[in-house]
């Protein structure tokens, strides 16, 4: 994966309820996905995005949650975004 555009951020130790995930990837030399980057840097403020998309991914739909990760994942694709 490429590096972020703000490597402070990318290179900060993890804080939050993210550093046993980032710690882990890591680990495992596997890439971190971005975002986790940044809700560890500010988790006071990416909480509500996370309930947020926790809910939309996870909570009551007529669709299953796998087909909901298939449609985000085909348009991060589409948006040359890795998912």
């Amino acid at each position: 994966m490429d590096p972020m555009f703000l490597t402070e951020i990318e290179q900060a130790d993890p804080g939050g309820p993210y550093t046993r995930m980032i710690g882990g990837l890591r680990a495992a030399g596997q890439p971190v996905p971005q975002i986790m980057h940044l809700f560890a840097y500010k988790p006071d403020r990416t909480e509500f995005l996370s309930k947020f998309t926790q809910g939309v991914m996870r909570g009551p739909s007529p669709l299953p949650a796998g087909l909901r990760e298939l449609i985000a994942a085909f348009t991060s694709r589409r948006n040359d975004c890795p998912f």
